[in-house]
């Protein structure tokens, strides 16, 4: 008599590679192809030899495959980072990239270690501290700093025109470049910017299996010898060819900024990449854990940890910083991979190729890499996002664009700390009361196997870690409810969560409802929207 009725999860370590091995490597295969050009194309981005975005690739799939607490999450370069390591290399090298790159390499290593700590100190928690709608702020934001440069040197206008320039400058100067394009370079950016978006329009089954950036990789060199970009050398000053630099395995890191006058720029980029690289990174752990098929909940704590291990290997030899990236691993679980052996697949067929093919390698236009960058761009900042925050709510608009806005003219600390103010400023007015901001007023309640855990005054994103320690104390298994009966005020943050909060405790055999949610008045049409109750009495605080 056999009891099958749910295929089992898969295997971990040895014995999970060799129960799915077939189904890893293939999978590893197919995304060393989309990640290949991606991460020669964000390194360069980021003013670092180009090798060295696959290098990054590959310490995250061959080191860090062993230490994740996320079994399909694909380790790499993200052009999240893009915005950061490129401001970085400038301020710390002040002119001189070969340095400013070796000095970002140390601060790089220094956040690292910080990773490594904060997983150890298991804080990946205050991930859902941050507003969503800043969060997705500062993800358009980075798109549309990212689009704004590549646009220029995917039409051919040279590196030195753009250099020094904000991303505001960067936008008045569209249309000049437009003008002034160089037409060879053009036409592979622009047939390169179709095949982008024009593939994944196409409704069928093969060609929905091929990845839009190999096709794009292959057409644009042979564009790039049919019109002999190797043998042109009258542009002026402009690279129409990568040149990946030399895949050497050196230590590289300067540690020079942790004094002297550089020190407050070192420590502005350590907040950054610790903070926004660790964010990405805990972000793109959760998202994947609500796509794979097989519902398991990653470690992030163990992942955060396992990330700052490979940004100190990556950072001592020469790479870039390295998050769990989502499209990757998204790629990974469509291919059929199940366990992090895909992942060490996907860096050792990537160090392969860098072994093998770096003639090739050096034949790929830079309008390619560049309208590759683009479109990674449009997805973070798509209209579509404005359109689904307005229809969340007029507020989480409000802190989207504002997130946005203010990131563009300063940078992205400010950025998402103005983003957390104005949506502190808009829930007070709305009727948050200030005493509840950081500590809800909560009571929980078990009588058997039942928990039931009442909020008081409001439930917000600033102190929904402390109802989330309540609830995380609570065992597996049981039956839990949710009391926002007497909350003033509840926001899409602590919706959100404690949607995605459901879904997990019912995976784990429980049961879990939020009740008494219906007396309040939702800010919009959305099932999560943000809810607000006037007419409630005057709050009794607790003891």
């Amino acid at each position: 008599m056999t009891t099958q009725t749910k295929p089992s999860a898969p295997a971990t370590g040895l014995a999970g590679l060799k129960q799915n091995w077939p189904t890893e490597l293939l999978s590893g295969f197919l995304v060393s192809l989309i990640a290949l050009p991606l991460c020669l194309g964000i390194a360069g981005a980021s003013n670092f030899p180009p090798i060295m975005g696959v290098l990054t690739a590959i310490v995250g799939g061959v080191v860090v495959a062993f230490f994740a607490g996320s079994e399909p999450t694909i380790k790499g370069p993200a052009a999240g980072l893009i915005v950061i390591v490129a401001g970085a290399v400038d301020e710390l090298g002040r002119g001189n990239m070969d340095l400013g790159w070796k000095l970002t390499l140390g601060v790089i290593v220094v956040a690292g270690v910080l990773q490594i700590g904060l997983g150890l100190l298991k804080v990946a928690k205050l991930a859902d501290f941050f507003p969503l709608a800043a969060v997705h702020g500062m993800l358009a934001a980075i798109g549309l700093i990212i689009m704004s440069k590549q646009l220029h040197l995917a039409v051919g206008i040279a590196p030195s025109e753009l250099k020094g320039k904000e991303p505001l400058e960067l936008m008045e100067m569209v249309p000049h470049s437009l003008l002034h394009m160089e037409w060879h370079v053009a036409l592979i950016g622009f047939v390169s910017l179709v095949i982008l978006f024009g593939m994944p329009t196409i409704k069928n089954k093969t060609v929905k299996k091929i990845p839009p950036a190999l096709v794009v990789l292959v057409v644009s060199i042979l564009m790039g010898l049919g019109l002999h970009l190797t043998e042109i050398h009258d542009y002026d000053k402009i690279k129409p060819l990568v040149n990946p630099g030399e895949f050497r395995l050196n230590l590289n890191a300067v540690f020079d900024g942790v004094s002297g006058d550089l020190l407050p720029i070192f420590l502005k980029y350590l907040a950054m990449f610790t903070l926004i690289g660790s964010l990405e990174s805990l972000l793109t752990g959760k998202a994947i854990d609500l796509l794979d098929p097989e519902k398991r909940k990653s470690n992030l704590s163990k992942d955060l940890t396992a990330v700052g291990i490979g940004n100190v290997v990556s950072g001592l030899l020469g790479g870039l910083p390295m998050i769990s990236e989502v499209a990757r691993s998204s790629a990974n679980l469509t291919n059929g991979g199940r366990t992090r052996w895909a992942n060490f697949f996907h860096g050792l067929f990537l160090l392969l190729f860098v072994v093998l093919l770096v003639p090739v390698i050096k034949l790929v236009p830079v309008a390619a890499l560049a309208a590759m960058l683009i479109s990674v761009g449009y997805r973070l900042a798509n209209p579509k996002e404005f359109r689904h925050m307005y229809h969340i709510g007029k507020e989480q608009l409000i802190v989207f664009v504002a997130t946005i806005l203010v990131t563009l003219a300063t940078d992205l600390l400010i950025g998402i700390a103005a983003g957390i103010l104005v949506k502190l400023l808009i829930e007070l007015a709305l009727g948050l009361p200030a005493k509840y901001m950081f500590r809800p007023d909560m009571q929980l309640e078990n009588k058997g196997d039942q928990y039931r855990l009442t909020v008081r005054g409001a439930a917000v994103f600033t102190n929904y870690l402390a109802i989330k320690k309540q609830l995380d104390a609570i065992p597996v298994g049981k039956k839990v409810t949710v009391d926002l009966e007497h909350a003033r005020y509840v926001d899409h943050t602590v919706m959100d969560n404690l949607h995605n909060y459901e879904m997990d405790y019912k995976r784990s055999g429980g049961e879990f409802g939020v009740i008494n949610i219906k007396k309040h008045r939702p800010l919009s049409a959305h099932p999560l929207a943000a809810r607000r109750k006037k007419d409630l009495e005057p709050q009794r605080a607790q003891a």
